[in-house]
């Protein structure tokens, strides 16, 4: 059984990536899977966020006794992932049970733009018995029966092989089986259980006759939309596989798909497998400078290294001392590290270039102000309280017990000359 971690924000910082599994430019999917089984005893299943990079993937709810998990798959930024869990109620924490991350090949899923992430809401192989994923999926992905009995009339493939030479390469054991309508009048209908009053979609399709048809027979159907035709006529093939494709559609929980025969069919349409993406556009993170400059900022003090992950993004969820512009790539404007216990000297951190107000005070920083913020004359720069910490290394660097604002540079070197004097 998987074991709950508990957690108030939680990091799952997957870096570095080895080539062998993913690594900057390549697609993954990550699953994380969630049973709650009461681990804390408080009979209260918790309901938290999830995240990938700095992007809102879903809200988690979980259940007293059954297991939860969510899909995504993205291409990555960076040669490192992370997963963040986030508590957004009281009293009620964060905990996983399993993460799992999978490579997928890059020309899988390039019908829509890359920088697009695909939420996993459907994967279904219609008429199997059970899930199907790997070995029989050497991508992992997790493919379910349809959950309701529609009433629609499971077959099985009776081809010895089926040639899969189509893009999203799905599994031949998905493709021996599929689910008909009853006749040819009667419409098969796609229950996508969207939950979301509109919602970007990518919907997959994939068909595979199930029989070799003799000469009087002839399967044919169309894609429709709300009803309105959107494919050619399909005529699935004996031994290999068809896949079509809808993108940039929105959809409701009032939008319908379904496959309805051709006047010319003598057979009911017929379906194998469906997959179901929630699309939506990942973030480009906090500008990739700041970041810089605040991994120099943890490299040197241990006590900021338990903030992980993009430092501005989610927005709901900026590190406690780090404050953000409301760009699309977002810029730190302002580090609030006042009382933190930093010690030692200040390393440059000169790529923070978007600062405009900076608070050291009440520390026991040492040294002297790196020149990028000394000679900033826009950054109002707080240092009171850091009765070692001077303006520059030469002879003007001396120990002082004066508590100092620095309200600008320029006055802080001015104070300090006519001291000198």
């Amino acid at each position: 059984m998987d074991v709950p971690i508990p957690v108030l924000f939680l990091l799952l910082a997957l870096a570095p990536l080895s080539h062998s599994a993913a690594g900057k430019g390549e697609k993954v999917l990550v699953r994380a899977r969630f049973y709650y089984g009461n681990y804390d005893k408080k009979s209260f299943p918790p309901t938290f966020d999830l995240q990938f990079d700095g992007n809102h993937w879903t809200s988690v709810e979980t259940t007293a006794d059954t297991t939860v998990f969510y899909e995504v798959i993205y291409v990555l930024k960076d040669d490192h992932t992370s997963i963040c869990l986030a508590q957004t109620h009281p009293n009620q924490f964060p905990f996983i049970s399993a993460l799992e991350v999978r490579s997928i090949d890059a020309k899988m899923y390039t019908h829509v733009h890359s920088n697009y992430a695909l939420f996993i809401k459907h994967t279904i192989a219609y008429g199997a018995s059970k899930a199907i994923r790997y070995p029989d999926d050497p991508y992992d992905r997790y493919w379910t029966p349809e959950e309701e009995d529609n009433g629609y009339t499971a077959v099985k493939n009776d081809a010895t092989s089926i040639k899969v030479e189509v893009p999203e390469k799905p599994p031949e054991a998905v493709l021996m089986n599929a689910v008909t309508s009853s006749s040819t009048t009667e419409p098969l209908i796609l229950a996508t259980k969207i939950g979301i009053s509109s919602v970007p979609i990518y919907l997959i399709m994939y068909f595979s006759e199930v029989t070799q048809l003799d000469s009087g027979q002839q399967r044919s159907f169309v894609f429709c939309v709300d009803n309105d035709i959107a494919s050619d006529p399909i005529v699935p093939t004996y031994g290999s596989v068809f896949e079509l494709y809808l993108t940039n559609t929105t959809a409701t929980p009032n939008t319908t798909f379904s496959l309805i025969a051709t006047t010319d069919s003598t057979l009911p349409p017929l379906i194998n497998a469906m997959e179901l993406f929630y699309v939506a556009e990942q973030t480009d993170g906090t500008n990739s400078k700041d970041v810089e400059g605040l991994a120099t900022l943890q490299s040197k003090f241990s006590v900021l290294k338990e903030w992980t992950g993009d430092p501005c993004l989610p927005s709901m969820f900026t590190w406690d001392w780090v404050n953000c512009s409301s760009d699309h790539v977002p810029r730190v404007t302002a580090l609030y590290l006042n009382g933190y216990g930093l010690s030692g000297s200040l390393p440059d951190f000169s790529s923070l270039d978007a600062l405009e107000t900076m608070n050291l005070a009440d520390n026991n920083l040492g040294g002297s102000i790196p020149t990028s913020l000394s000679k900033n004359k826009e950054l109002n720069l707080v240092i009171s309280g850091n009765s070692d910490l001077c303006s520059s290394s030469s002879n003007l660097c001396e120990k002082t017990k004066t508590k100092i604002h620095l309200a600008a540079p320029k006055a802080f070197l001015s104070q300090y000359q006519q001291e000198d004097q």
